[in-house]
């Protein structure tokens, strides 16, 4: 099997550090890139399977990053990592086609987790996952890729295969919201409320909808 290639993006020397000591724990071909500007120098001469870019940095920022990452490369995928994220944030990078948000600080484990769902995502295995799961992920893929309607779709499939957990619920809401359904997408994320009520995601996405609201 090709390894995979990762590139990560961020100003802070000890991120870097820390993000390719954990990657290159499970194997993966691991570059780092001082800033935005750095990152669009090395796409130029390598392709990448992978991109893991902070949000807030100077001369570039991680959108800015991502959105000309994707015009260049349609297929490459990006998540966004960042201490400062906003509901504002979260859908805009959707919108572009991040594939996946970690919010700063993050252990290891979550960052190896995340990119090995976002890597794997295309060839889910149904022994791996459960059908929740893979819907889910697939909604993900498809709005990765800026398909909202094709994401949706998966969204509501995931929830048909377990009604009783949130995370698809919240899901949908946030790409409604993305696709300017900001009616719709409130009423998910309070489903979501009260399927798990310290559901911190949905609490956080709920704000920020009610709030373009009024």
């Amino acid at each position: 099997m090709v390894k995979a290639k990762i590139l990560v993006v961020d100003d802070e020397k000890n991120i870097r550090r820390t993000v390719t000591m954990a990657l290159e724990s499970l194997d993966y071909f691991v570059h780092t890139a001082l800033d935005g500007k750095d990152a669009m120098f090395q796409l130029t001469g390598e392709e990448y399977d992978l991109i893991i870019t902070d949000l807030k940095m100077p001369k570039m920022n991680g959108l800015e990053v991502l959105q000309q990452a994707i015009a260049k490369y349609p297929d490459i995928k990006v998540i966004l990592i960042s201490a400062y994220s906003t509901v504002d944030n979260i859908v805009e990078a959707t919108k572009l086609g991040a594939i996946d948000f970690l919010p700063k600080p993050f252990t290891a484990k979550q960052l190896r987790d995340v990119v090995y769902k976002v890597l794997e995502r295309e060839t889910i295995s149904k022994q791996q996952e459960s059908e929740f799961d893979k819907a889910l992920e697939l909604a993900k893929y498809y709005a990765s890729k800026r398909q909202f309607n094709h994401a949706i779709n998966a969204a509501k499939q995931a929830i048909g295969h377990d009604p009783a957990r949130p995370e698809a619920f919240d899901f949908l809401g946030q790409l409604q919201e993305a696709s300017g359904d900001t009616e719709a997408a409130i009423k998910n994320y309070r489903i979501a409320l009260s399927l798990d009520p310290t559901y911190q995601t949905a609490k956080d996405n709920l704000r920020g909808a009610e709030n373009q609201q009024n």
